[in-house]
């Protein structure tokens, strides 16, 4: 006859005296991103907070500069934060959400406009990672004005995920040198 071994566990489980208790290890599930709405920038400090928690969270940034004497800014901004609100572009990843003052003091002096080459208003840019994706910056007033079309246009930022969408591929730094061989 085979010596049947028991392990300790079993022995004291058999006398009442354990009882087995299986661990799981801890696995964060993935949440859903959802959009996130900040306050208005009027102070670079805080369009730089929020670029850091725009990448912290790998969510691309939309910011739309705008001015208080802009009419066309006061029609766009309203539409624009009512499509960030209602959800679109989180199945995406999500995004985040910010109107820039650009006629602020501290804006003005502080050159953002000059390095994100802001030459006109409104426009809508975003930034991923903390780059601004020119290629998809939007300063025509109509274009943001047409819901169906800055649906599109978030959800296809949002789809970034801190990917820092362009460049890449065969072309060396975007295509900045033109065809480098």
């Amino acid at each position: 006859m085979q010596p049947h071994i028991v392990g300790r566990a079993s022995l004291l489980a058999s006398r009442g005296l354990y009882q087995s208790t299986t661990r799981t290890f801890s696995v964060s599930r993935r949440c859903s991103a959802a959009n996130q709405i900040y306050a208005s920038v009027r102070r670079p400090d805080d369009f730089h907070t929020y670029q850091l928690l725009s990448s912290s969270s790998r969510t691309p940034l939309i910011t739309l500069w705008t001015t208080s004497w802009c009419a066309t800014c006061h029609v766009v901004a309203p539409l624009i934060k009512s499509i960030v609100e209602s959800g679109v572009g989180a199945p995406e990843g999500g995004v985040g959400y910010c109107e820039i003052q650009f006629d602020a003091p501290d804006i003005m002096s502080g050159g953002l406009s000059t390095e994100y080459m802001i030459t006109s208003i409104p426009t809508l840019l975003s930034f991923d990672a903390g780059e601004a994706q020119v290629r998809t910056k939007i300063t025509d007033g109509r274009r943001m004005a047409d819901r169906s079309f800055m649906e599109d246009w978030i959800r296809n930022e949002a789809r970034r995920h801190g990917d820092r969408g362009g460049g890449g591929g065969p072309v060396i730094l975007g295509g900045l040198f033109g065809s480098w061989k």
